[in-house]
């Protein structure tokens, strides 16, 4: 199969992408303590896999009140700025673009990660929700800690969420970013809004859906008016349930969103969909109802083989396919799938949140180098 498709161009609002494969955000912690900087190790990392069209990077807390894991980078003071600047310029300089995927945990945190309560729509605690630490473990691996029950976010706290999602879009535009990708999904602060098991509250962020979209929508509007509507994204995940996040409504919510986004005209909707082995599929007429919601470009993400990928392009229900384990042990993922070349081994899970330095990250192959290492 030649994938005529996935190695076209598309032109992604001002940007024109070499091919349609999208580098999935995957949280890595590998940023420089203290203070969550971004640093040459990762720009190491993101310019080895720039054979991707467009890049979405890890999620990038825009506070410390924002940060739910440890070692994970923010988007919030000058240093974080100059870290990503370098990365940023990296990969510019092998021909991809990068969006930098502005995030808020939301309850899905503990103090002993940023030493603050956790806050949250309504003052409920996700069940058999971990977050992570560093606490010297063997082999450097991450341990895994319950979530702590977060506080109710009031009026001030909504307002300040809202200041700090605007703050990261501008400083990402000063880092070289090409755009940002709104976290609306996987459980953080933003999905937990549009939920109705996760948000309870009575005011008028929280009831009736379009209440719970709210939040979202403002922010988006926010951001669009702070950097351009062709450089906003936002990524959502209909069909997943982990964190505690199951909502017989949320497909109508949502719906709703996405049509409300429409009219915002930002430039692209993100499907983050399970990437498990026996994970639901999403089904066909919710594609191409998605389709008739939002007109601008759609990205899907979700453990897909470039054939799949392909079909879904060649249909029209998709515009750019996201890959994410592939890319993680595959730095080169467009050009072995182009030469139907093997793989690298499944990913080092040791070193997958951080732990490793470069092991487990930068160290994985190109296929020239394996070539001649042959010969």
């Amino acid at each position: 199969m030649e994938y005529k498709r996935l190695f076209s161009s598309y032109r992604l609002g001002e940007n024109l992408l070499k091919n349609r494969f999208v580098m999935a955000p995957m949280t890595r912690s590998r940023s420089s303590q203290p203070g969550d900087v971004p640093n040459e190790l990762m720009a190491t990392y993101y310019g080895q896999r720039s054979a991707a069209g467009l890049i979405i990077t890890e999620a990038t807390q825009v506070s410390l009140q924002g940060k739910g894991y440890a070692n994970t980078p923010g988007i919030y003071t000058r240093e974080q700025i100059a870290g990503w600047k370098s990365i940023t310029e990296k990969v510019h300089d092998k021909g991809s673009k990068i969006f930098l995927q502005l995030w808020h945990v939301g309850r899905v945190s503990s103090s002993r990660v940023n030493g603050l309560q956790p806050i949250a729509p309504s003052s409920i605690t996700a069940s058999k929700t971990d977050v992570y630490v560093f606490d010297g473990a063997p082999n450097g691996d991450a341990t895994f800690i319950p979530v702590e029950q977060p506080r109710e976010m009031d009026r001030g706290d909504v307002e300040q969420v809202k200041r700090e999602f605007v703050n990261g879009a501008r400083n990402a535009m000063e880092a070289g970013f090409d755009g940002v990708e709104i976290h609306a999904a996987n459980g953080y602060l933003l999905d937990q809004f549009l939920r109705s098991n996760s948000n309870k509250r009575t005011d008028e962020y929280g009831g009736s859906m379009e209440n719970r979209v709210r939040l979202l929508l403002e922010i988006t509007e926010l951001i669009a008016e702070a950097i351009g509507r062709d450089k906003v994204g936002v990524r959502l995940s209909p069909f997943i349930k982990f964190k505690d996040m199951d909502d017989p409504e949320i497909l109508y919510t949502i719906m709703l969103a996405a049509e409300k986004l429409d009219r915002l005209d930002i430039v692209y909707l993100h499907l983050c969909e399970a990437d498990w082995g026996d994970a639901p599929k999403i089904p066909l007429l919710f594609r191409r109802s998605l389709r008739t919601k939002f007109k601008n470009s759609i990205i899907a993400t979700g453990n897909k083989t470039p054939s799949e990928g392909e079909s879904l392009l060649e249909d029209d229900l998709v515009d750019l396919i996201g890959f994410g384990r592939n890319f993680l042990a595959n730095p080169d993922y467009p050009e072995r799938v182009k030469k139907h070349a093997v793989l690298n081994s499944i990913f080092d899970t040791h070193t997958l949140f951080g732990g490793g330095g470069a092991r487990g990250y930068t160290d994985y192959p190109f296929l020239e180098n394996q070539l001649q290492q042959k010969t």
